[in-house]
């Protein structure tokens, strides 16, 4: 039998192999992830973006590499060209819709890049709400900007993280964000490694309007 993923290289496509190699029926992988098998069947069919939420928990159900899901497509060719950039003023980047977080994207104009810097708002104030771990290939960098958090992961204990700290790690360490207390947290996450371009790529499909400023945020001098 074909693989999808040799031929179609979209992640609806990877999804459907890796549920079949588990010898999976829709309903079957709908029951284990708690998902609704038409949004399973519409993720499979292309009828619905994969944004990296659905990402993250169909990765947990079928208890695969995140990456395996979206690195059958090749990441966007890098452009030939030097000291290329780009400017994010603030408050104005787009967004993707989250089930758990709201994530923003600066630096969207860019493809083919070796970085993904990320700016998301953390909501989850557990594990369990967050679907459970992730994990996926590459390294990642995460900077508080306001409020408080936890850096949950399968091999360490939860990491205490305040306004203005941060924690370099390897994103294949099965991990989740979590907010602690009912102050807004914010944070700056950078992902690198493989098939990151890729997740980006489909999150831009969901991207809509710059977000609102920082809840904490001081106004602008006048």
């Amino acid at each position: 039998m074909t693989n999808p993923r040799k031929t179609d290289p979209s992640p609806g496509a990877a999804l459907r192999a890796a549920r079949k190699e588990q010898g999976l029926s829709l309903r079957a992988l709908s029951a284990r992830i708690g998902m609704p098998f038409s949004t399973l069947s519409k993720l499979e069919n292309g009828k619905m973006s994969m944004t990296y939420d659905y990402l993250g928990r169909l990765a947990q159900g079928l208890g695969v590499d995140i990456s395996l899901l979206v690195a059958g497509a090749p990441p966007p060719a890098r452009p030939a060209a030097v000291g290329r950039r780009s400017v994010a003023r603030a408050g104005q980047w787009p967004d993707a819709n989250s089930e758990r977080h709201l994530h923003y994207y600066p630096a969207a104009d860019l493809r083919g890049k070796l970085m993904v810097p990320i700016i998301v708002d953390v909501t989850a104030h557990t594990v369990e709400e967050m679907g459970g771990l992730v994990r996926h290939a590459g390294e990642e960098y995460l900077h508080v900007l306001t409020g408080r958090m936890e850096l949950h992961s399968d091999l360490y204990e939860p990491l205490a993280l305040n306004e203005g700290d941060s924690v370099y790690f390897d994103s294949a360490m099965a991990h989740a964000y979590v907010r602690v207390g009912d102050e807004p947290c914010r944070v700056l996450s950078v992902c690198a490694g493989e098939g990151i371009q890729r997740l980006a790529q489909s999150a831009s499909e969901n991207w809509r309007s710059p977000p609102p400023p920082a809840e904490n945020s001081k106004p602008a001098h006048e």
